[in-house]
């Protein structure tokens, strides 16, 4: 058989044994009714939960309209326009700002707006970028359930009206993404989400895709959502050509349940003992270091047997994603010596990236990882435990030779986009 991989820009072809079990969301074959523009539309004008936000609007000075980051396959040149046309629909003297939504990650380039956003957008529209590190951006909420402090960006604070735009994916901790998740992390101060990313959590067997029901993760940030009066999100679901099949609007939590709803039910795949598992991080822009991959190398985890080879293709032209989590790796012995010193640290002592250190170093202790990626990253993945493979075709032969010719193969072509049956539910 032969099955497509994203991988960067592109998709690789690769020729694969029959017998090769593949497992997919079901997103990729289904068929919206309608146009992403009209699906879109149709939500904007039929809120759940909610008034319309033209509607919210009206009477409103400062609004702030929290958007995705460079890392995001939110389709914003699509949402954006019909979003702040509805929203101006009753006020159209009101003063917009786009927040972007870095979370922990590194500031979005205007080269990475512009590919994002449409230069119309970028030169008409007032964007600013969060900045989680700058103390003096964040404004001070109170404790979260967790015990953690809420510090948010001021700019949503003094919003007279606090709104969202997103996409709803399973998440690798957070069970989902979207909704709540773009105050926290979204624009949260990096304390607060050092401390919601704490160790305790990102062990919680609750904590995990798929799974909002008592994650402590989840929990947080709600909280967050509300303290922060997020008052209307607009979040869609998108297939594997980044393309929107459905959209929910309306209450941050209302639309955001359906949202996941409809999610989990293209999303969730029957779990398997695989020997070999090759899986993607969807292509670009999600697989652009190796920090966001390691989200679709959980659904490989879920898949192989204990001892099984994960093969992850992911471009990396960007490296590692994180320097704390490149040089945690970088100077420790062996994986096992990274588990056991993140389980150790207390919530108050988490440090940056420690959430995404902890989740690879589980996997690299019981798998071995077979990496293929852009060959800038080749030194940066053999610092971190991993072996560097040029292609899956070799990451394949090699993986047979170790695990013999018999060996049982699957294939998660989108490892960020499924949500796997755990094993022992089967």
């Amino acid at each position: 058989m032969k099955v497509k991989f994203p991988f960067g820009r592109e998709k690789i072809e690769v020729e694969l044994p029959d017998s090769t079990q593949v497992l997919e969301s079901k997103a990729a074959e289904y068929v919206p009714s309608k146009s992403q523009e009209e699906l879109v539309q149709d939500a904007l004008e039929h809120p759940i939960g909610s008034k319309r936000v033209s509607e919210l609007a009206k009477g409103k000075k400062k609004i702030v309209i929290i958007t995705s980051d460079h890392t995001r396959p939110v389709p914003s040149k699509i949402t954006l326009p019909l979003y702040l046309k509805e929203i101006r629909k009753n006020n159209p003297d009101c003063e917009i700002t786009i927040l972007i939504a870095t979370g922990f990650h590194r500031p979005t380039t205007k080269e990475e707006m512009l590919d994002k956003f449409g230069e119309e957008l970028v030169k008409n529209e007032k964007f600013v970028i969060h900045m989680s590190q700058n103390d003096e951006d964040m404004a001070y909420l109170g404790i979260l359930p967790s015990g953690g402090e809420l510090l948010i960006n001021k700019l949503a604070v003094e919003a007279d009206l606090l709104v969202s735009e997103g996409f709803i994916e399973p998440h690798f901790f957070a069970g989902f993404s979207g909704g709540r998740k773009s105050v926290l992390p979204g624009i949260a101060s990096q304390k607060t989400v050092f401390g919601n990313h704490c160790s305790k959590f990102i062990a919680s067997d609750k904590s995990r895709t798929g799974n909002l029901d008592g994650n402590p993760i989840h929990k947080d940030m709600e909280f967050a959502a509300k303290e922060a009066k997020l008052a209307f999100i607009l979040n869609v679901a998108i297939d594997a050509d980044k393309k929107v099949i459905a959209a929910f609007a309306g209450d941050a939590f209302e639309a955001h349940e359906k949202g996941c709803e409809f999610v989990k039910n293209l999303s969730k795949v029957e779990g398997t003992d695989a020997d070999i598992v090759i899986t993607t991080n969807g292509g670009y822009p999600l697989d652009q270091n190796i920090y966001q991959s390691v989200k679709s190398m959980t659904a490989a985890e879920a898949c192989a047997k204990p001892d099984g080879i994960i093969i992850e293709a992911s471009k990396c032209n960007d490296g590692h994603g994180g320097e704390s989590f490149y040089q945690t790796f970088k100077n420790a012995k062996n994986p096992k010596e990274v588990e056991d010193m993140i389980l150790k640290v207390k919530m108050e002592d988490t440090i940056a990236d420690q959430w995404e250190s902890q989740i690879l170093a589980r996997i690299l202790v019981r798998h071995q990882v077979l990496y293929v990626a852009d060959k800038s990253a080749k030194d940066i993945l053999e610092d971190m435990h991993m072996t560097y493979v040029p292609t899956i075709e070799e990451a394949l032969k090699k993986a047979i030779e170790i695990k013999g010719k018999d060996a049982k193969i699957a294939v998660i072509p989108e490892g960020i986009s499924v949500i796997v049956t755990p094993k022992s539910t089967k």
